[in-house]
């Protein structure tokens, strides 16, 4: 076997996920796989490169057919049929992972990727936490006693688990010498130790798939689920996947992505954060018209959001697929009754939106949302699990209205951009420690939100964008004083000790990621190397 494991037990029962045979399942894997995933990400780069010369996209002249063609995706299995709550959280540990599963939600997007820190640790537990769900088994007892079990009383949701994006390796698996591809490993060893318990549970292998960029990166997905079906002896189609329309290239793609999955394809998600994370990434050097104003200011009635949205409702319901909206980020504050309360009223706002749209249910961060989410959508669906037949043929957006980005209402502010880099340097300390999913100022923060922060600093330090509140000119220099006191504010509130661990380093991080020349395409793939 041309496969080493660095550390071979991370935690206990380790050796009940990293056998041999799912290892070499995972060899296999990257060894059919991994180049042609290479060859995808350079042409990512390659693509880049070219629209930032002429700072437009468009629609492909080379799938029109696939786009005018009358087809549908492969009719959904029952366990998927409603889904009009969806709870996200990470897998690890068991305890959130229990309270996902017991929340009343139609289904949990267990999270390898934004909502995790892939620690080997924590990338193992997940799995084990998976595969202890799937036969039932899964519990914790907290150091105070506390136990926590699987609910019996009521459905569990159904698990729809989210591997890492094509992108991230997986340092602590090397295939001669060299990481793993993370997405391989992390849906190689759930669907090798738990897709048969999903069948024989009546629901089956079903996947939410991040930060796809092109219709090839689909076809590359689809391609190993047919490998791995075919491996494990199920039949074909037994694995469903919903694909996340988090990047903006991706939005000229829509049909063509369903189409390459069409026999897996379940669905469509609004990913807003990252959608947004991607338009600053790829139009980060085309001029002032692609500035942002302030993260918080960016709404989804914005008319660039609002052709994303109605796009992605017409697709997927003319292709017989599911519409899934975007994420309420509220996390309640019991302290605070007054600002939860509208903070619900917002959510309630947002999520009557989706419904009335077409959307076929929604994402939230936190349990405490789920009745307000699926009191909107029954509302709207009635005794319907979802509302696939509400097609919308007066929907029509061009390219132009997808890249509309200065029709955003809103000002770049200092106030905007203090919080900017608060937050990305307290997401990134979290992260560092461990959990990639935080709550801050009553917000759900994960990797997607951290990226558009730290996004925004670089990119208006390059337009010199000027400030609506103070009338200073956004410099390096600027950058440096205002970091260096959200980072020293944060050591005031979080102590000298988790300061040196994490908050400092962190702070050198987004430091170094704001200020350089060059961007860094994730800031995940410079955190990794300094985690364990």
């Amino acid at each position: 076997m041309a496969i080493t494991v660095t550390d071979p037990r991370p935690i206990d029962r380790a050796e009940e996920i990293l056998t041999p045979k799912a290892l070499a399942f995972v060899e296999e894997l990257h060894t059919r796989f991994a180049g042609t995933r290479n060859e995808l990400l350079a042409a990512r780069a390659a693509k880049r490169q070219r629209v930032a010369e002429t700072g437009k996209l468009d629609f492909l002249p080379e799938t029109r057919d696939v786009r005018d063609g009358d087809w549908t995706v492969a009719p959904s299995p029952a366990a998927l049929q409603d889904r009009r709550v969806e709870m996200t959280g990470p897998a690890s540990p068991a305890k959130m992972a229990i309270n996902a599963l017991n929340s009343g939600a139609k289904v949990w997007l267990a999270d390898l990727e934004d909502a995790s820190t892939p620690t080997w640790s924590n990338v193992i537990d997940a799995i084990l936490n998976l595969r202890d769900a799937a036969q039932g088994t899964l519990s914790y007892t907290s150091d105070e006693g506390k136990e926590y079990r699987l609910r019996t009383d009521a459905p569990l949701a159904v698990v729809v688990a989210r591997p890492r994006g094509w992108h991230m390796q997986e340092k602590h698996l090397l295939i001669n010498g060299e990481p793993a591809v993370g997405a391989l490993v992390d849906f190689g060893l759930h669907f090798f130790h738990i897709a048969k318990q999903l069948v024989l549970n009546g629901q089956g292998p079903y996947y939410y798939l991040p930060k796809m960029e092109s219709h090839l990166e689909a076809r590359l997905w689809n391609d190993v689920f047919v490998f791995a079906q075919d491996f494990l002896g199920l039949n074909q189609g037994t694995i469903r996947a919903t694909v996340l329309i988090e990047t903006i290239p991706a939005a000229f793609e829509m049909d063509e992505i369903l189409y390459e999955l069409r026999d897996h394809a379940s669905g469509l998600n609004a990913g807003r954060w990252d959608y947004l994370f991607s338009i600053i990434k790829y139009f980060r050097d085309a001029g002032e018209e692609f500035v942002l104003p302030d993260r918080a200011s960016v709404v989804m009635t914005a008319p660039f959001m609002r052709a994303y949205t109605e796009l992605l409702v017409k697709t997927c319901h003319k292709r017989g697929a599911f519409a899934m909206g975007g994420m309420a980020a509220v996390i309640p504050n019991r302290r605070h009754p007054e600002v939860t309360a509208a903070a619900f009223e917002k959510v309630r706002a947002d999520k009557t939106r989706e419904a009335n749209d077409g959307f076929d249910g929604s994402w939230v961060a936190h349990p405490d949302l789920v009745p307000t989410c699926r009191e909107v959508f029954d509302s709207v669906l009635g005794d319907k699990p979802n509302q696939v037949d509400k097609q919308r043929p007066e929907v029509s957006v061009t390219a132009e209205q997808l890249l509309d980005v200065s029709s955003a209402q809103g000002q770049v502010t200092e106030a905007g951009l203090r919080l900017n880099l608060y937050v990305a340097v307290a997401y990134t300390a979290v992260w560092l420690s461990g959990n990639g999913a935080v709550a801050i100022h009553n917000l759900m923060e994960d990797a997607a939100t951290a990226e558009i922060s730290r996004s925004q600093v670089w990119q208006q330090i390059r337009n010199k964008s000027v400030l609506a509140d103070t009338g200073n000119t956004v410099t390096r220099e600027l950058v440096e004083k205002i970091l260096g006191e959200e980072t020293e504010r944060l050591r005031t509130e979080f102590g000298d000790e988790a300061f040196r661990r994490y908050y400092q380093p962190a702070g050198e991080l987004i430091a170094d990621i704001c200020l350089s020349d060059d961007y860094t395409d994730f800031l995940t793939t410079p955190a990794y190397e300094l985690v364990d």
